[in-house]
């Protein structure tokens, strides 16, 4: 925590700005962190649905294709 700078138990404007910037690096650094494992797992759920979906078509696509003979008399 911040402690104050003044001795006469005031907190001033310098103060608050100290401890507000403190906070934010501390808010910013932890954001930076986990910014490479966020970007991994919705990557990782993005491949997903797309396999998914394509599967899912191709399946359907299978379904609904009619099967078509051709005979010469």
């Amino acid at each position: 925590m911040a402690r104050p700078a003044t001795t006469e138990g005031r907190i001033t404007r310098e103060d608050l700005q100290a401890a507000y910037t403190q906070v934010l690096g501390e808010g910013e650094a932890t954001v930076r962190a986990a910014t490479p494992q966020a970007l991994a797992a919705a990557g990782a759920v993005a491949l997903t649905l797309v396999t998914l979906a394509f599967l899912a078509g191709r399946r359907r696509g299978r379904s609904r294709s009619a099967v078509v003979e051709i005979r010469r008399l």
